[in-house]
């Protein structure tokens, strides 16, 4: 029952519009743990015309997504509006089908010995000038 003055409030199914993670990646695992960082970047390694037609939509919005140029896994997700999970075993399946290319993220620089910098720093001001 509504209260005087206020409109009663629609309410829209969205049942219609969900889809199960289960279906979107066919029951397929998630790729290994190292293989799609957040920031492992991907780009389209076709052009429009070697597209297959048999793709999955969501498959197909991402290939359109990546066709512009590099995005991270994060951005697809994003983008997408698809679980993380769901992006990595598209991306996966993608990548497997030679329709993706990515770059992984660059490893982080080892940490510098202090030790040794130091030593380095103290020959320097040990130099005559």
């Amino acid at each position: 029952m509504t209260e005087p003055g206020r409109p009663e409030l629609e309410f829209v199914s969205e049942a219609g519009e969900l889809v199960r993670p289960y279906v979107i990646t066919r029951g397929r695992d998630l790729p290994g743990e190292g293989e799609f960082a957040l920031i492992t970047l991907v780009t389209t390694a076709t052009d429009e015309q070697q597209r297959p037609q048999r793709l999955s939509p969501e498959e197909q919005q991402i290939l359109e997504m990546c066709s512009n140029g590099y995005l991270s896994v994060a951005e697809i997700a994003a983008h997408s509006q698809l679980p993380l999970g769901v992006v990595k075993v598209l991306l996966s399946s993608l990548a497997e089908g030679g329709y993706l290319v990515t770059r992984a993220p660059v490893p982080s620089a080892r940490t510098t010995n202090k030790a040794l910098l130091k030593e380095v720093l103290d020959g320097l001001k040990a130099l005559p000038v």
